[in-house]
């Protein structure tokens, strides 16, 4: 599957382009900026880009009016296709986000529920209308909204008609933009059999059509399985990067690899490939997060070296700060041009390291050396070795362990290494060293 050898570039393109917050149903051809940016994605190691929802909706782009059209605050059909065929003519693979749990008010089939009541042809599309019911909207009926949110209408997604009308959507975006592989928005609401019928019909329109359910907690194999996704967001291990540095705690993200990724029989996704992320559109930005800058760096080699696909989160590849206190719309910005710097410099090694690297994006897991302040672990396959070094102490660190090996070199830097020379590890420091055998 080629997005377990791909490091991933997030945009949410309504607040990356600048779009007004509320559907002002002005067409504006916006969505088009994303072809200035293709040199920087290609220049910081991207080859995937994940975009968060670019239909017609009535706001935030999760409150879906139109399946099959662009949000006319991005542009048109015609447009978003001329940026796809741009990425791809690039080496970038493209992954749309499916919003498949609920639609906003402005859907179609729900303004006609709206308007017709019992006599409209799609009041089953929808879960649980009662006519006798009433919502804050006042409509004279109620409706399940998600979470309580009577501005997201849950789809009833054991009707056949409402699956038959997605898988169509769906078909119409790799026909039309070609694209590559979906994000499934809140893929732990979604029925079970939609996702079996979702993995097996975007199968047979590309066999290696990637499918990414967006989880938080419990056991990612219920919906992470040969039947349904592919991959699942990694959140446990999204809270144990940044807590790790900011408690000082190395054991607390080396816990959560080895109970994911350990080489005990026990171990949950043994073998599979978890998103990974240090923040995205829904969470504070990681340079806010983190109390030492310097940390930044480190919390990047971390997430690239260990098990999963790493993904950056359009602005934060230079330190852009956000906190999720201000709202959603801080952390959806619009930034005129990319900034380039050493933080990106150091991604952009980092990528180029992973992509190239089989124990990186096939390895297994197994904890080297472990301190509060540093943690060394192996990636290894039959034919690779890698050991991922961190020290995030602002004092050099005298690591002694058993190396395998005497020499590797650093795939972020290219520098030899010596472990019969010992192995001082400089102040907040990364290193993925490359045994020779």
């Amino acid at each position: 599957m080629w997005a377990y050898e791909s490091v991933f570039y997030q945009i949410y393109p309504l607040g990356f382009c600048g779009a007004p917050f509320e559907n002002d149903g002005v067409l504006e051809h916006r969505i088009l900026k994303i072809k200035d940016w293709i040199p920087h994605i290609k220049r910081l190691g991207a080859n995937a880009v994940y975009f968060c929802p670019v239909f017609e909706s009535d706001t935030h782009g999760y409150n879906t009016r139109d399946y099959r059209l662009i949000d006319r605050r991005l542009g048109t059909n015609d447009d978003f296709r001329e940026v796809c065929a741009a990425l791809h003519e690039n080496g970038i693979r493209v992954v749309l986000d499916g919003v498949f749990n609920h639609v906003g008010r402005g859907f179609g089939p729900f303004v006609d529920v709206i308007k017709n009541r019992e006599n409209s042809r799609y009041i089953g599309w929808f879960n649980r209308i009662e006519l006798g019911g009433n919502s804050n909207y006042n409509d004279g009926l109620w409706y399940e909204g998600w979470e309580g949110n009577y501005d997201l209408v849950k789809l009833n997604l054991r009707n056949g008609e409402v699956v038959d009308y997605i898988l169509q959507s769906v078909k119409q975006w790799v026909d039309e933009f070609d694209i590559d592989g979906l994000r499934l928005d809140v893929a732990y609401c979604l029925d079970e059999n939609f996702l079996r019928r979702l993995r097996e019909y975007t199968s047979s329109l590309k066999p290696d059509f990637f499918l990414l359910g967006e989880m938080l907690h419990g056991d990612y194999n219920r919906l992470m399985n040969d039947q349904m996704l592919h991959s699942a967001t990694n959140y446990e291990c999204y809270k144990g990067l940044y807590s790790s540095f900011n408690s000082m705690n190395m054991f607390e993200i080396n816990h959560s690899l080895m109970r994911q990724f350990g080489p005990e029989n026990w171990t949950l996704y043994k073998g599979k490939h978890l998103l990974s992320f240090v923040d995205n559109h829904d969470v504070t930005r990681v340079a806010s997060i983190l109390t030492n800058p310097k940390h930044l760096k480190l919390i990047y080699a971390i997430e690239f070296g260990m098990p999963g696909i790493p993904c950056v989160y359009y602005g934060s590849e230079w330190g852009a700060k956000a906190d999720k206190r201000e709202g959603d719309p801080a952390l959806r910005p619009c930034f005129d041009a990319p900034v380039w710097n050493g933080l990106c410099e150091f991604i952009r090694r980092l990528a180029e390291a992973k992509k190239a690297s089989e124990a990186l994006n096939y390895g297994s897991f197994r904890s080297v050396l472990l301190t509060n302040r540093q943690c060394i672990f192996e990636r290894k396959t039959d034919r690779e070795r890698v050991l991922v070094a961190i020290n995030a102490d602002s004092e050099p660190f005298a690591a002694h362990f058993d190396a395998g090996c005497g020499r590797a070199v650093d795939l972020i830097t290219g520098d030899p290494h010596d472990f019969g020379g010992g192995s001082t590890l400089p102040p907040y420091s990364a290193a993925f060293w490359k045994m020779e055998r």
